[in-house]
């Protein structure tokens, strides 16, 4: 398939219904919001909006009246918005910011194993020498982007050791599907489970580097085959409906929105970076499956809530979805923001 069809209309006006929706939600200085505000951004950018821009400009700068909480692991997300604002507006507030995060990741993020960070969920939630898949989007992906932006090696780099080191302890190599999570102490994965949503964080993540990596650094490489090989195991658990389920490898687990939409946009990016359109049939099936997700307030449904690395499978099949969250918001602010701009879409509501 050469072309994923849509209507182009339906996408515009789905993303305007979340971003309106994302505003409405109240959230502090932590990854919700530094997934949903990424979200927003990458709609921006999509669009061109700049009545998306402006309260994403505002958020921000009322949270430095407010002052600044002790950085986390998790919290660093929030400099993806601060390079999106920095980049539009040359404002150096925000690049000063989004230095001092990537210095607090370099000189105080607790780590272990040769460098790899220890994941926090927050001031209250620490864990100790454990590796969770969401520090590649949160933290590694956010070092990558600031890295190659300011030309800082050391930053760039730090970013890398991140990715090759959750792929050495998350990367199954016989299914080639991601872990949630890695002990140190105990020395194994935990659960033990292929979590959809910690799946789409290495998928679009790694998708996202190779359009910022040089194809002649050696990291290249390396992302480029683990990506690779975790995509041809990710299309073929699709779901007939075109979402995945938020067990990867469990039929019987409920699909999930905000896990389907950030693989479906690993996916694009993915054949962006190839140069070729090879997983458009899966994409296609995507694309009517996360819009019919999003009602007609824009909460998108049918997102999984905060989810610890769980005991076992029912652990993960038993967390809620019923409310809405601000990283199922910003996920599929970024699937249906990737569509606008893929070289393989084409509007097809003239056709109607």
């Amino acid at each position: 398939m050469k072309y994923v069809t849509m209507n182009e209309l339906e996408i515009k006006q789905a993303i305007d219904r979340i971003v309106t929706r994302t505003f409405q939600m109240d959230m502090t200085w932590d990854w919700p919001a530094g997934v949903a505000f990424y979200g927003v951004g990458q709609a921006f950018l999509a669009t061109g909006e700049t009545t998306y821009l402006e309260p994403l400009r505002a958020w921000i700068d009322e949270q430095f009246e407010d002052g600044i909480p002790p950085l986390t692991v998790n919290a660093v997300s929030i400099g993806h918005t601060l390079l999106t604002l920095y980049e539009q507006t040359q404002c150096e507030r925000y690049l000063e910011t989004a230095v001092q995060m990537a210095e607090f990741l370099r000189t105080d993020a607790v780590r272990f194993a040769d460098g790899v960070f220890q994941h926090t969920v927050s001031q209250n939630y620490d864990f100790p020498q454990q590796a969770w898949v969401d520090t590649m989007f949160m933290a590694g992906y956010f070092l990558i982007r600031i890295g190659t932006l300011l030309r800082r090696n050391d930053w760039l780099e730090d970013g890398l050791l991140q990715y090759h080191a959750h792929e050495r302890f998350l990367q199954d190599r016989e299914t080639n599907l991601y872990l949630h999570g890695w002990d140190h102490i105990a020395q194994n994965n935990m659960s033990g489970v292929y979590w959809a949503r910690g799946n789409s964080w290495a998928a679009y993540t790694m998708s996202e580097a190779l359009h910022l990596v040089e194809v002649t650094h050696p990291s290249y490489m390396k992302i480029y085959d683990s990506l690779r090989d975790q995509l041809s195991s990710i299309v073929r658990l699709q779901s007939d409906q075109g979402l995945w389920h938020t067990v990867l490898n469990d039929p019987t687990a409920y699909e999930e929105t905000s896990g389907s939409a950030g693989l479906a946009a690993g996916l694009i990016r993915y054949n962006e970076a190839i140069g070729a359109p090879m997983y458009n049939k899966y994409i296609q099936k995507a694309v009517p499956a996360i819009v019919s997700k999003v009602s007609h307030n824009g909460t998108v449904l049918d997102v999984s809530a905060g989810t610890a690395v769980m005991k076992g499978v029912e652990g993960y099949k038993g967390v809620a979805h019923g409310r809405i969250q601000g990283w199922g918001q910003g996920l599929a602010l970024v699937f249906l923001s990737s569509l606008l701009t893929y070289k393989w879409a084409t509007d097809n509501s003239q056709m109607e």
